[in-house]
């Protein structure tokens, strides 16, 4: 009979278990189901014998949680959860959460800043002779000294900083299960130096075979270059063919990086999607609410993982890679047959992807033998011309779904490359797509319109999304559809000067939309755009970038993105003059803004982002405004429509309000482990 992983002694007895092998420890409410990194990993270890018990979210400021389930045979292993614990806890401004989706009830403060680090500490306080592993998105993207936001510094590698013995980064599969053999073997933790998408430190230098050394931490402490070089470095060294071992010299040790994991086969992918999960969070949390993370991926299936569209803002290329790797349909349509007949399924499968939804195959043949390419990219500035574009298995898995009794609908909500499908030949897809898998509104990510942005984010030019525009209003006015897109935007990325944010609130004027929510850019370990922002390089040319640091300029650039907005007339009016670009207040068409006193506002809220109220009750750039609102983050909202706009290129609806978490993935698969 399937049942939960044991989470108290009692669970134990009931097995007849005295001790564990492995206790996993997590930051996440304990949620059995294939989107969750710690269901994923246990049930992988039990499935090959061994004895696995779960510690959710365990209080920090004692040492009694961590030894809830006595001491384990082989080791601990520990995960901050599927979301970094940063990102988790504060918002891009650096302002505490109030929420947490993967806590009971969505409440926030279930765990500690730095999770990974402070479990492992504890751990280490309560059983010092003990091997500690740690993995997930947290540890995998903090491997080598990184740059942290939260405390604008440079931190030594999380390995050192946890006193751990082994990361394990990347998905983890593979790993996990050969460090259980080898520990289960009586190796000591101390010699498993061998693993492929693992690392361990040392006092012996010699141990990694024909390395790469990356420079001294001491030498990126004091110099922004030699951080930028040695981000290149592990940047052009993630692919499992390519790739070599790295090692960080400190002053008392040594972290060694092995190779990446060779990507997984899809009968291994197959294999870890039919273990026998339970599909929903433990019964303990019902009382408190229940865990809201489920409620998104629970109707949902994930077909791949990786992604060679390698945006520069985000952390796949560190965590799952470059080549993706995908599921078979029939181990698709099995595990949807699961759960079409349980009784809250309303007929919706809310999502078939993973970091990018229409990704189903290697994007060449060189990736097969050769590994991925370190000196250009597969769509940017434009789709290689080995690049493979073809829809024609996502679109018949699709159809299979389509297809199953008691399934309404199918969504995309994953994320769709239109860079990737407005270059497929064949227009299938594309006209399926628009009369079967959206519901109202299609969200994309152009980011940007400025070239010079668009070049430090990684993305096409404007040019390449307009045509999108274009074939994507063609296809639902030849289906007799009135469908809308939403773009996603982001403010203050690296590269994005005053005049950038101008030109990209001069497009929205042009398409007559304004967003309701903006992200601005977040600054996560392991992406090469965070790389800029600290560095002020690009690491790619050693050329200057400008960056947007402070509150008040990125405040700027934000408030441009919603000129409209009343609250922001004093932030946009200040920027238009320091941008030389006054021709944009006043009462023409083409202005954003009218002028200061002709609305009443006073000269002392200059530049503070907020206004006084006009004499006539009017917003300061006299007119409503026809457009639809929109969540810009990242965030999988809802399909309906609540509200429509007509625009001159685009049409628009409001979406769900989003959670404002960006900058490590924007696949729904791709934050796990």
């Amino acid at each position: 009979m399937t049942t939960f992983l044991p989470i108290s002694k009692e669970d134990m007895k009931e097995r007849g278990w005295e001790e564990l092998d492995f206790v996993l420890v997590s930051g996440d409410a304990y949620v059995d189901h294939p989107s969750f990194g710690t269901a994923v990993i246990g049930r992988i270890l039990e499935n090959r014998g061994y004895k696995v018990g779960i510690i959710a979210q365990p209080k920090w400021d004692t040492l009694e949680p961590f030894k809830a389930l006595g001491k384990p045979k082989l080791g601990f292993l520990v995960t901050s959860g599927n979301i970094d614990s940063m990102v988790n806890h504060y918002s891009v401004g650096k302002k505490r959460r109030k929420e947490d989706l993967y806590s009971p009830g969505g409440k926030g403060g279930q765990r500690p800043d730095r999770a990974t680090m402070i479990y492992s500490h504890r751990i280490r306080e309560a059983y010092n002779d003990v091997p500690i592993i740690l993995g997930g998105i947290e540890a995998s993207l903090r491997r080598f000294a990184h740059y942290d936001y939260w405390d604008n510094k440079v931190r030594r590698s999380i390995l050192l900083d946890a006193k751990a013995d082994l990361i394990v980064y990347g998905m983890g599969e593979r790993q996990i299960i050969e460090i259980a053999e080898a520990l289960e073997s009586g190796l000591p933790v101390s010699e498993i130096t061998f693993i492929r998408g693992t690392v361990y430190k040392t006092k012996d230098k010699s141990r990694a075979y024909q390395p790469i050394f990356l420079p001294h931490y001491d030498e990126i402490l004091d110099s922004k270059k030699k951080y930028a070089e040695s981000f290149m470095i592990q940047y052009n060294n993630m692919d499992s063919i390519v790739g070599k071992p790295l090692v960080e010299p400190y002053r008392n040790n040594y972290v060694v990086q092995n190779p990446p994991n060779e990507p997984m086969t899809q009968s291994e992918l197959d294999s870890i999607y039919s273990l026998p999960y339970m599909r929903t969070y433990h019964p303990i949390y019902e009382k408190k609410g229940g865990i809201p993370a489920i409620k998104e991926v629970k109707f949902s299936l994930i077909s791949n993982r990786g992604c060679f569209g390698n945006c520069n803002f985000c952390a796949i290329t560190f965590h799952q890679g470059r080549v993706v790797q995908s599921r078979s349909h029939e181990s698709i349509m099995s595990e949807a047959e699961k759960f079409v007949w349980e009784p809250d399924f309303k007929g919706y499968i809310h999502d078939v992807g993973g970091p990018t939804a229409n990704f189903r195959q290697k994007a060449c043949k060189k990736q097969e033998k050769h590994g991925v390419c370190t000196d250009k990219q597969c769509l940017f500035p434009n789709p290689c011309s080995q690049l493979k574009i073809d829809h024609k298995d996502y679109l018949k898995l699709l159809r299979k779904l389509r297809g199953l009794p008691n399934v309404k609908k199918v969504f995309i909500r994953s994320g769709l490359r239109y860079d990737y499908l407005i270059h497929d030949k064949n227009d299938d897809f594309f006209k399926e797509l628009c009369q079967h898998h959206i519901s109202g509104q299609l969200k994309v990510a152009p980011e940007h319109i400025s070239e010079e942005v668009l070049k430090t984010m990684g993305k096409p030019q404007k040019e390449v999304y307009e045509k999108f525009v274009r074939k994507y209003e063609k296809i639902n006015k030849d289906l007799g559809m009135d469908q809308y897109l939403v773009p996603y935007l982001m403010s203050s990325h690296p590269g994005s000067t005053l005049k950038s944010a101008i030109e990209l609130a001069e497009y929205l004027r042009d398409i007559g939309h304004m967003p309701e929510q903006v992200q601005d850019f977040y600054p996560t370990p392991g992406t090469l755009s965070t790389c800029m922002y600290y560095t002020e390089l690009d690491p790619r040319t050693m050329e200057p970038v400008f960056v947007p640091k402070t509150p008040h300029d990125k405040a700027m650039q934000r408030a441009l993105i919603q000129y409209r907005k009343p609250q922001n007339y004093n932030l946009v009016h200040e920027a238009l003059v320091a941008g030389e670009r006054e021709d944009l207040i006043g009462f023409g068409k083409k202005c954003l803004i009218k002028p200061r006193n002709e609305e009443g506002f006073s000269k002392h809220n200059h530049g503070k982002g907020k206004a006084k109220k006009s004499t006539n009750n009017k917003p300061p750039h006299g007119a409503k405004g026809n457009a639809g609102k929109t969540g810009l983050d990242g965030k999988k909202g809802g399909n309906k429509s609540k509200g429509k706009a007509n625009t001159k290129n685009n049409k628009l609806l409001k979406s769900n309000k989003p959670n404002g978490k960006q900058g490590q993935s924007k696949g729904r698969g791709s934050n796990k482990r």
